[in-house]
C-alpha cells in the first residue's frame, strides 16, 4: 500500500477512518496530534483507547509528561524514528491527525528556524501586536506582508527569528506557502459545519461522562507546560477546577473555542492542493472507498 495520510478537523472522524483502514490492511497508525503526545491527557485529547491500541498499534502517543516542553522538532525526530521502524518491519503505516503544522513537518520535511527564548521573552513584554508588526515591517517587509498585523503568534515568531538569527525571517524560504510533491496520498474528510458542530457537542458530552473532569483535576496541581495547559477543554476545565468558572460556563467556553479551532483547521487543510477530499461518512464506508481507490490509482 502506498503511504497514506488521513486528515481533517477535530471530531471529523479521521481517527476512526484511519483505524478502520489499518485494521483492514493489518497496518499501524502514526498519530499526528500535538496534544496526544502528553501522558495522562487521554480523554480530552480523544486519544485512542486501550482497546483500540491493543487492536491496532499506534505510534507517537504518550511520548512525554505534560510538564515537558515538546517542540515541533522533537515530534519530527520521533516521527522519523517511528516511520523507519515500521518500514523496517514491512508493515503498512497510516498517518492520521489534525495538527497541520506537525503534519507538514512530518511529511514535507519542514524544519522551522531555531528558537531564541531570550529574544521572545523580551518581545512578549510589548502588548501592542500591531506595533510589533510595524517593527517587523521595518526589518523584513516581505515577512510582514505575509501575515495579519493582529496575528500575534506569527508576528512574534517572525520577529524572534529575525532578531535572534540576525537575518530576515523570509530568508528561511517559502515554508508553509509551498506544497511540494510527497510520497504520501493525503485524504481529507469533508464535513459541513452544522454536522461538525453537532459532533463537537456530542464529543464533549461523552468525554464528561467518561471522566474528563476527573482527568483535569488530576492535572491541576502539576506544572503543565505552556502547550499542554492550552489544550482544548483542559484550559477551560482548569479554570473551573480553580474556582474561576462555573462548570457549565467552562464547558460552553470549551465548545466555542473548539468550534473556532475546527474552522481554522478546515481553512488550513483547504489551502493544500494535494489533499483529496471525501465527503463525511461512516468510517467503514470511507475506509472501503480509500482502499478501493488505492488499488486503482
Amino acid at each position: 500500500m502506498n503511504r497514506l495520510a488521513i486528515v481533517g478537523p477535530t471530531a471529523s472522524g479521521k481517527s476512526a477512518v484511519a483505524l478502520e483502514i489499518a485494521r483492514r490492511v493489518r497496518g499501524e497508525i502514526l498519530t499526528v496530534d500535538s496534544m496526544q503526545v502528553y501522558r495522562g491527557m487521554d480523554i480530552g485529547t480523544a486519544k485512542p483507547t486501550a482497546a483500540e491500541q491493543a487492536d491496532v498499534r499506534h505510534h507517537l502517543v504518550d511520548l512525554v509528561e505534560p510538564e515537558a516542553q515538546y517542540t515541533l522538532v522533537d515530534f519530527q525526530a520521533a516521527f522519523d524514528l517511528a516511520t523507519a521502524e515500521i518500514e523496517h518491519r514491512g508493515v503498512a503505516a497510516v498517518v492520521a491527525g489534525g495538527t497541520g503544522l506537525y503534519l507538514r513537518a512530518a511529511i514535507d520535511r519542514l524544519t522551522p528556524p531555531a528558537r531564541y527564548p531570550e529574544v521572545m521573552a523580551e518581545l512578549e513584554r510589548e502588548p501592542d501586536t500591531e506595533a510589533l508588526h510595524t517593527r517587523l515591517a521595518e526589518l523584513d517587509s516581505l515577512a510582514a506582508s505575509r501575515m495579519e498585523p493582529t496575528n500575534r503568534r506569527r508576528v512574534l515568531r517572525a520577529l524572534e527569528v529575525t532578531l535572534g538569527a540576525g537575518q530576515p525571517f523570509s530568508d528561511f524560504g517559502p515554508g508553509l506557502e509551498e506544497y511540494p510533491a510527497v510520497p504520501y496520498r493525503i485524504i481529507g474528510i469533508e464535513i459541513d459545519r452544522p454536522t461538525l458542530d453537532q459532533r463537537i457537542e456530542a464529543r464533549y458530552e461523552k468525554q464528561m461522562s467518561d471522566g474528563f473532569l476527573a482527568e483535569v483535576e488530576a492535572l491541576a496541581d502539576r506544572d503543565l507546560s505552556r502547550t499542554a495547559s492550552q489544550a482544548l477543554g483542559y484550559k477551560e476545565l482548569l479554570l473551573h477546577v480553580r474556582g474561576e468558572l462555573a462548570l457549565d460556563e467552562a464547558l460552553e467556553l470549551a465548545k466555542q473555542r473548539t468550534r473556532r479551532f475546527a474552522r481554522r483547521q478546515q481553512r488550513w487543510f483547504r489551502r493544500d492542493p494535494r489533499i483529496e477530499w471525501l465527503d463525511f461518512d461512516a468510517p467503514e464506508h470511507l475506509a472501503v472507498r480509500v482502499l478501493e481507490s488505492q488499488t486503482t490509482s
